[in-house]
């Protein structure tokens, strides 16, 4: 274990930097977690270090432009991906999605040859769903349908609002974010939902990190995927 700052998200993008190689292609997740760490990497990048960065999002672009980082896009080769995620249970299975970029997070870490997740310890749950919504993107002309059909699944689709108006993905299509209550079977919940004409992605990401650093207190752990 390693001692934290005050600034649990800067200790853990401090942590994460030790994942990185010079000459690395790097996948740069989206929401708070994900921004610190482009941060920390931009200030190792003006200190010499040479990386490019896969975005998964038009937020994350932005800020790695802005703070100097190359970027590239799916024809590079991505060494890892750096992301955060909103619950993570015991087996490393995730739910994301809260900040909207699910779909390009997915594909991004699917292009990536391991994916490391930040988070506070909060974020750590025995079983997924306890803790906040499911999101599910849809395309805008499904949503009616979509909604029965996550209804018929138990679920309690809301769609997401930004500015009493619908939110907008990157990929211009609309979130439900769906009241689930623990899940019992994420892989079988996943398949349902995914069944469904119109939904583009879920916010379940099971079997796609490699790594989960957790900070947690005054401390740094690990968690790492058992491979069988």
């Amino acid at each position: 274990m390693a001692a934290t700052t005050n600034d649990p998200l800067a200790a853990l993008a401090t942590h994460a930097l030790g994942f990185v190689r010079d000459g690395d292609v790097v996948g740069l997740g989206s929401g708070r977690a994900a921004g610190a760490f482009v941060h920390a990497l931009a200030a190792r990048v003006r200190a010499g270090l040479k990386v490019h960065g896969v975005p998964t999002s038009e937020e994350t672009a932005r800020l790695a432009r802005e703070l100097g980082i190359d970027l590239v896009g799916l024809e590079a080769d991505i060494a890892l991906t750096v992301d955060g995620a909103d619950e993570v249970d015991g087996k490393l299975n995730l739910i994301k999605g809260h900040g909207g970029a699910l779909v390009r997070e997915r594909i991004v870490a699917a292009a990536s040859e391991r994916q490391v997740i930040l988070i506070t310890s909060d974020k750590l749950v025995e079983v997924l769903g306890g803790r906040g919504p499911l999101p599910v993107e849809v395309l805008p002309f499904a949503v009616p349908f979509c909604r029965r059909r996550l209804e018929d699944l138990g679920l309690k689709p809301t769609m997401r609002m930004q500015e009493e108006r619908p939110f907008v993905t990157d990929n211009f299509n609309v979130i439900f974010d769906c009241a689930v209550g623990p899940i019992g079977d994420p892989a079988g919940l996943e398949r349902a939902i995914r069944a469904i004409a119109g939904v583009i992605d879920t916010g379940l990401f099971l079997g796609t990190a490699d790594r989960v650093v957790v900070a947690d207190g005054d401390t740094i752990r690990e968690l790492v995927r058992k491979r069988r």
